[in-house]
């Protein structure tokens, strides 16, 4: 059937809305005039005493604990340049690549969003996650602070970006951008 919605269709719409919504990660002038980093996974880095080992991991599918961050870092750079907006769907992750598209799922109501990873964090133990206000909006916790959730690479958008950015070996890239200068990480 030609109307019927399949999986490739699904994750193209995705990443549609998803670079609407967010702000298209290639060519747009960052803060200074330059253009944002299109891809970045990063160097090894330490917080608090942890160190964080960033990686490609198109397979990555996690539960854990949420949390969001808002007008203290809004108007902000994240860490791959852009300006946090923290009314856009985007999310903070430790070490997946930014960007990265990727699915969130909140275990106790069943909600689900997708989001952007534009930045790193959160640098709480057991948290897997940091969205934006809008993420934890819809996803109903903005209220409590915390959610417990699901986190799953869409990999298919995720690559599609990547290949955008230029990365023509998609799998098998050794290209690695270090992070942007960013603020202090949270």
């Amino acid at each position: 059937m030609a109307g019927r919605w399949t999986a490739p269709k699904l994750a193209a719409l995705a990443l549609a809305l998803t670079v609407a919504a967010c702000g298209s990660p290639r060519g747009i002038p960052g803060p200074t005039g330059t253009p944002y980093r299109a891809y970045i996974v990063g160097e090894p880095y330490q917080i608090n005493g942890r160190i964080y080992y960033p990686r490609e991991d198109f397979d990555y599918d996690r539960v854990g604990t949420a949390s969001w961050y808002g007008s203290d870092y809004h108007g902000r750079r994240t860490a791959n340049g852009e300006t946090y907006d923290m009314d856009a769907m985007t999310a903070a992750h430790p070490t997946l690549p930014m960007p990265t598209i990727a699915r969130v799922t909140n275990l106790d109501n069943g909600r689900s969003v997708v989001v952007r990873i534009n930045d790193r964090g959160p640098f709480v133990e057991d948290r897997v996650i940091d969205m934006s206000r809008a993420g934890a909006r819809n996803l109903g916790f903005e209220g409590h602070g915390v959610a417990r959730v699901r986190v799953t690479v869409l990999r298919e958008a995720s690559l599609r970006l990547k290949r955008a950015a230029g990365f023509a070996d998609v799998e098998d890239s050794v290209r690695i951008d270090s992070p942007a200068t960013a603020e202090a990480p949270r």
